[in-house]
């Protein structure tokens, strides 16, 4: 069974693996490589 508490710990620790694989990249490269400009507007 697939419990709350493991989905927390699994995103836990994918959240710490995106932190340290983001730290490694430099300052520019992290910025220009934004969520939101990545992605474009919906139409609504």
């Amino acid at each position: 069974m697939f419990t709350i508490e493991m989905a927390y710990a699994r995103m836990r620790e994918m959240q710490a693996e995106a932190n340290r694989s983001r730290a490694e990249q430099p300052a520019p490269a992290r910025r220009a490589k934004g969520r939101h400009a990545a992605r474009p507007a919906k139409k609504r």
